[in-house]
């Protein structure tokens, strides 16, 4: 063992005691490269130069327009949380089934698909199935340790379905990564990867999961005896309208504009909280000339998104088209003002925004704090060392794909997911992305495998969250057992994905190629 691979061993052994210590994981990620390479330094072992790039580094973070889109999903999503409006759909729903135990079952993770699109905030989503879901559950007479499975994976469908957090720091990571190792390899014109492609590729596979824990739901269930069924209470057509309407909407806009390449990826997460606060606001709101206006507001934006998408949004200046398009904008503004104070005034705009802020910098601060990771990494010639060591590995570049997909379905024991793609992408894609692999196929793979870090103990979050609200006569162990077989649907999926790469590479084709 050479003096610079002792260096990158003891750095990755003191990363991962840094982390488990309890430490904020940006200290451990950004601190513990820096003393290895001041010790190393020291011996002669590693150039100082090299973190002469770092502040670079931190400006290309902190500049990136596409990350500017992390902190309006955020935004997006406590809005819908905390104006309860997940919490009337759940409602709803479990009048609908009258309270049978599969229907039950399936109507919570129907629920969560698309509340999923809606916030993709695990910790919010998780705690409000348990609160609503899981005594709801529990009284149609579904098992415990199901009803645990399934509220945690459940929670977790958010990163794999787009609009996802996840898929967008992923699209950023995956896209420079392409490019850099294409360029390397001697293509100097590759395909843009876009969060846009991952949106379209994750799709798919994503339902796919959704249809795996439905499946599973219908074979295994089996009411407990002396469980009683509630009386259907009739729902009447307009109250489900109004209340599944709105959201569903809402998505339609945000990705449709994507997908639709009315929008850039920021621009479309710019709607959604603009959206959010529409729908948090015409909720709270307990004037109706108020309500009209927000409605209103509502409508003009989706108008808009509709025009966009139907390629009339070329129009002359001063033409009628244009006219309307300014006074729906105008429109927009006014209620999204109106909007705004009223929330404000509510005190839910305060707690949406502190919240936004405290997730937000919780990733970008790992971000940054893994760009040093990343440039110690190459000071000490580890991305050579990576690249030499998966050419040796038998199956060629398939068999660096399964070493990369069993590490990082072991580091999502110990680490969260956007720890795992700042460290994992850049450190090990490089010498799978400067292959013809498909960079779209390569990164669902990875969202599809990072899931399972939320589920996997001990630092599976979701199983954090479920703990903190869950009743005493669900034990921990009890929830352990209850992830285990959704854990392993998240497995069989990933290999249906690994066989069938077309599942996340036919829709992106279909509609950006």
């Amino acid at each position: 063992m050479t003096g610079a691979e002792g260096f990158l061993l003891a750095m990755g052994l003191g990363l991962f005691a840094g982390i488990l210590s309890g430490i904020p994981a940006m200290l451990a990620i950004a601190g513990v490269p820096l003393v290895t390479a001041l010790i190393a330094a020291a011996f002669g072992m590693f150039d100082l130069s090299f973190l002469n790039f770092y502040p670079a580094r931190v400006w290309g973070v902190m500049s990136n327009r596409l990350l500017m889109a992390v902190p309006l999903f955020i935004l997006m999503g406590v809005l819908l949380e905390r104006a309860r409006l997940a919490e009337r759909m759940l409602g709803v729903l479990a009048r609908l089934t009258g309270g049978s135990s599969r229907g039950m079952a399936l109507s919570v993770l129907a629920f969560s698909a698309l509340i999923a699109a809606s916030t993709g905030i695990i910790g919010a989503t998780v705690v409000m199935l348990v609160l609503i879901g899981l005594p709801a559950m529990r009284a149609a007479g579904v098992d415990k340790r199901l009803a645990a499975g399934l509220i945690c994976a459940s929670g977790t469908l958010g990163q794999v379905i787009p609009p996802s957090i996840v898929l967008v720091l992923l699209g950023d990571q995956i896209g420079n990564v392409y490019l850099e190792a294409q360029q390397r390899a001697g293509n100097f014109a590759p395909d843009a990867v876009s969060v846009g492609d991952l949106f379209a590729g994750a799709l798919v596979p994503g339902l796919m999961l959704v249809a795996f824990y439905a499946l599973y739901v219908a074979l295994r269930l089996r009411p407990l005896p002396g469980a009683t069924r509630a009386p259907r209470d009739p729902v009447p057509a307009a109250e489900v309208l109004f209340t599944f309407l709105p959201p569903v909407l809402l998505i339609a806009a945000v990705l449709g504009s994507i997908l639709a390449g009315v929008a850039t990826t920021t621009e479309a997460a710019g709607l959604g909280a603009v959206g959010a606060l529409l729908l948090a606001a015409h909720a709270a709101e307990p004037l109706r000339a108020g309500r009209w206006l927000i409605a209103g507001a509502g409508l003009a934006a989706l108008a808009l998104v509709g025009i966009g998408m139907g390629g009339m949004g070329r129009a002359a200046p001063g033409s009628p088209a244009a006219l309307a398009a300014l006074g729906a904008a105008l429109v927009i503004g006014l209620g999204t003002l109106w909007g705004a104070v009223r929330l404000w005034g509510a005190g839910l705009l305060q707690g949406a925004m502190t919240e936004t802020i405290r997730i937000s910098g919780m990733v970008f601060g790992i971000v940054v704090a893994a760009s040093l990771l990343a440039l110690v990494f190459r000071g000490f010639g580890g991305d050579r060392m990576v690249a030499e060591m998966m050419a040796a590995l038998p199956g060629g570049t398939y068999g660096a794909i399964a070493l990369v997909m069993v590490l990082i379905f072991l580091l999502g024991f110990l680490l969260e997911a956007v720890e795992i793609i700042y460290i994992v992408v850049p450190l090990l894609g490089p010498p799978i992305l400067g292959t013809d692999i498909s960079p779209i196929w390569f990164a669902i793979l990875i969202a599809i495998n990072l899931q399972t870090s939320f589920l996997t103990p001990p630092f599976g979050f979701a199983l954090f969250y479920f703990r903190s609200v869950a009743p005493r006569d669900i034990t921990t162990l009890d929830t352990y057992r209850g992830v285990v077989p959704f854990v392993l649907l998240q497995l069989a999926a990933l290999g249906v994905l690994i066989a069938w790469p077309g599942l996340a590479t036919w829709l992106p084709h279909q509609i950006f190629r």
